[in-house]
């Protein structure tokens, strides 16, 4: 039974292992921007524990101090039982004391280790931060690596010589070819109009000479 769950469970880590890799291959940006999420989320659950960690080396700050000053206070009752002959009290003040003095000691460590701690979780987060931040960037530059290729590859579908290319560079032939034709028509017509004008004048000066002669 537990082979069989063990070759089900491989089956369907492959399964989803090849659908990613089949994702990644259609875009790897969508994959990368999820992969950036969750590190985002892992990075945020580690800011609260190093935020937890800070409040636990406070109550450990604070629970040593009240064992210092209670391991103090034991050691002057002792000290008032002791002048006063009360072996009694002052036997149980002096193991109150000296209970007191271990426990401050062990709190000592454990605010020691926790300090400690707390600045190799600081450096980690730090270093998780810059991993993340670095990782934005290589995103971006991804990014416009992809816009590129977009633009090339579209770019590249225009001028290619390819039949739909060669449709639309046909089509720009064809406007070209009528510009050309319907710009030559009016220079005829404005060379004609032009010369039919010239003409008339002409005319008209040569019947105005021939006037003035007679």
């Amino acid at each position: 039974m537990a082979n069989l769950l063990t070759r089900i469970k491989n089956t369907v880590m492959a399964d989803l292992h090849e659908a990613l890799d089949q994702k990644e291959k259609k875009n790897p940006i969508a994959l990368l921007n999820q992969y950036l999420r969750e590190c985002e989320n892992e990075t945020e659950k580690v800011r609260k524990l190093l935020e937890r960690q800070g409040q636990l080396k406070e109550q450990f700050a604070r629970e040593h101090h009240q064992a210092l000053e209670m391991a103090e206070k034991r050691k002057y009752q002792s000290e008032v039982a002791m002048r006063a002959g009360e072996s009694d009290l002052q036997e149980f003040a002096a193991q109150e004391q000296t209970q007191y003095e271990e426990r401050a000691a062990r709190l000592k460590e454990a605010m020691e280790n926790a300090v400690k701690q707390q600045l190799e979780l600081e450096r980690k987060y730090e270093e998780m931060n810059h991993k993340l931040k670095d990782m934005h960037i290589r995103r971006l530059e991804l990014m416009g690596r992809e816009n590129v290729t977009r633009a090339n590859y579209r770019m590249d579908q225009v001028l290619e010589n390819n039949s739909k290319s060669d449709k639309a560079y046909s089509r720009f032939s064809e406007m070209e070819t009528y510009l050309d034709h319907l710009e030559e028509k009016v220079n005829n017509n404005y060379n004609r109009n032009t010369i039919d004008s010239r003409i008339a004048q002409l005319e008209k000066e040569f019947k105005n000479k021939e006037s003035h002669t007679i």
